[in-house]
């Protein structure tokens, strides 16, 4: 087995493998990866067999000596199809930290990928993590809903969804990204004093790579945005990126409505609905009002496991 860095002549190449993998999504593609490009140096890796095909990917980038996979991705560890074996595995990562000895990285950080988005079992880089010592220094906690398996909404969220119901709210799908983006940063320099991850023009732009992965949902009074949430569908699991609500549309209730909307309604067929995550400082820190708003609506935990590996 051998590693190559990727290049752009390997886009098609990589975008191919990730469509036909057992634990890759649109966010691993080139057309989304490479959005931030200018932000972070990739080095991203393709691992082949002894007949030079491709057996997995590392989407990653470069950073003061250690690799990351991939900084500026929500997940993405090593991307493989069903022909990937453990013992495989373990040749991959024999292979991946020869090659980060040789171009002088001493770290590697590495971002696993929920099974939520497996089509197939795919945890064979854990038992890998393992074996070579790797240190689980991070664990986010998802609030996910199993939607063959839903549980009852709680009677607060009931009653609340029961009230904005009655209002003659209007919930659809938007292009409006304009409108929404100013009650999303509004809210967060607010609450937190920070911006979006994603500004309205690079969201705008991914949302024409992936029209039908990424949409925006709001509720409406009047014609008027009161609440609104960017959903990433990705394969198997409908992902909340971003929620936030006018003053108005949080003394109605409309994120209630509209969370109840997508989650019996729009993606009522996918095998999962996830909230996002509720934690703070590599998950030490719980937003226990966040995630109780969450379960509200039966959402249950998954964690999301970060390592870090010394190359020695």
């Amino acid at each position: 087995m051998k590693v190559t860095r990727y290049t752009k002549a390997d886009a098609e190449q990589w975008d191919a493998f990730v469509r036909a993998s057992k634990n890759g999504t649109f966010l691993l593609q080139r057309a989304y990866m490479d959005y931030h490009s200018d932000r972070f140096a990739d080095h991203s890796l393709i691992f082949h067999d002894d007949k030079g095909h491709p057996v997995a990917l590392l989407p990653a980038n470069e950073r003061d000596g250690v690799l990351q996979s991939h900084g500026g991705l929500t997940y993405g560890g090593i991307i493989c199809d069903e022909s990937m074996t453990t013992p495989r595995m373990l040749e991959v990562f024999d292979v991946l930290l020869e090659h980060l000895r040789t171009n002088g990285l001493n770290r590697l950080l590495y971002k696993t990928i929920p099974y939520i988005y497996h089509l197939n079992p795919a945890e064979e880089d854990r038992y890998a993590l393992f074996r070579a010592d790797a240190r689980l220094y991070r664990r986010d906690v998802l609030s996910v809903i199993c939607q063959d398996r839903r549980l009852p909404f709680q009677k607060r969220r009931a009653r609340k969804v029961s009230q904005a119901q009655k209002l003659g709210l209007v919930i659809e799908a938007s292009e409006d990204l304009e409108a929404f983006w100013a009650i999303l940063e509004a809210n967060l320099a607010a609450v937190h004093g920070v911006r979006p991850v994603h500004s309205v023009e690079e969201m705008r732009l991914l949302n024409s790579r992936f029209p039908d992965q990424i949409r925006l949902h709001v509720c409406k009074e009047n014609g008027g945005i009161v609440a609104g949430v960017v959903v990433f569908n990705a394969t198997r699991v409908a992902h909340v990126q971003y929620i936030s609500s006018s003053e108005r549309g949080r003394e109605i209730g409309a994120l209630d409505l509209l969370f109840a909307t997508l989650i019996e309604r729009d993606y009522a067929d996918q095998a999962y609905f996830d909230f996002g995550i509720s934690n703070e400082q590599e998950g030490k820190v719980m937003n226990v009002g966040l995630i109780e708003q969450k379960e509200g609506f039966g959402a249950r935990a998954v964690t999301h496991d970060y390592y870090e590996l010394s190359v020695v």
